[in-house]
């Protein structure tokens, strides 16, 4: 199936109200972007549960994807007169039929997390036989290590996990974490989520890559506090979850607190300071990993 695409510029106020407005002039979906995108002045914008509300871009790129045969002028014109206000200079231009799932599997490669350390999915082959390889499709469940913030994890538990260890996944996603914990020789490897379908996604990870470990629920976590808490989250989560998270680690334990801005740190860093002694491990575009002890 071909569809049409329309292109154009707006204000960040007025880009929500936009795509409401072209959905239901009959646009299939409406994507908002940066149109600085791929060059120098790209601007990152997020956002995080509980904190303030995300905002577009100062000028914001909305394209709408309509049917190959849509009067695109004309959904234009009733989008404009819902909103009242003129109709605005864009561009339309064919998109052609795709294999779908071939172009989506081009954009997803082997990932290397550091030396012999592999992220691959499963139409490709590892690029180094010896290398440590964790087998990830994407889907549905946050976590394909492209993710500063899961590279940083991920790097964090290659370069100080001692095999043995007890180790739980606190937002496990994907279950990417759990899973290059076992593989890192971790054992009573536990993720939980709030997510019904991470919990799905990550045992059928864990199936993928030949691991035992344990997803549940929150309320269904054992009672018994871990070696290891990873956290890859956010920040306003992880200030409100510091007591509970706390209470998941044994004495003398470490945790591993990711999701966070740099300028984030001093804020989240101060919610673990009663239970932890904790500095940034290390950053990465701008995200920072947080790693303490348990007191």
């Amino acid at each position: 199936m071909a569809f049409l695409a329309v292109r154009f510029d707006t204000d960040a106020a007025q880009a929500d109200r936009w795509s409401d407005a072209l959905i239901d002039a009959g646009a299939f979906s409406v994507d908002v972007s940066d149109p600085a995108a791929g060059t120098p002045d790209e601007t990152p914008v997020y956002g995080e549960p509980g904190g303030p509300a995300a905002a577009f871009w100062a000028i914001s790129r909305v394209e709408a994807l309509f049917a190959e045969d849509a009067d695109v002028d004309a959904a234009l014109v009733a989008a404009a007169r819902a909103l009242d206000t003129p109709m605005p200079l864009h561009e339309t231009r064919a998109l052609a039929d795709q294999d779908w799932v071939r172009l989506t599997q081009s954009q997803f490669g082997p990932i290397a997390i550091g030396e012999k350390f592999w992220i691959v999915p499963t139409w490709s082959e590892p690029p180094e036989a010896d290398a440590l390889v964790l087998r990830l499709d994407p889907g549905l469940a946050f976590g394909t290590g492209s993710h500063a913030t899961t590279h940083l994890c991920l790097a964090w538990l290659r370069e100080t996990l001692v095999p043995g260890e007890r180790v739980l996944d606190y937002g496990c996603g994907s279950g990417i974490l759990a899973i290059a914990a076992a593989k890192l020789g971790a054992r009573d490897v536990a993720g939980t989520d709030i997510d019904p379908q991470a919990l799905v996604a990550s045992r059928a990870n864990a199936t993928l890559n030949g691991v035992a470990a344990t997803f549940v629920a929150p309320d269904a976590l054992s009672a018994r506090a871990s070696d290891v808490v990873v956290a890859n989250i956010l920040a306003h989560p992880l200030v409100l979850l510091a007591p509970a998270l706390a209470a998941r680690t044994s004495p003398g334990g470490r945790i591993a607190l990711s999701g966070v801005l740099a300028e984030q740190a001093v804020e989240v860093a101060a919610a673990y300071a009663p239970w932890f002694t904790l500095a940034v491990w290390r950053q990465l575009d701008g995200w920072v990993l947080i790693a303490g002890k348990r007191r």
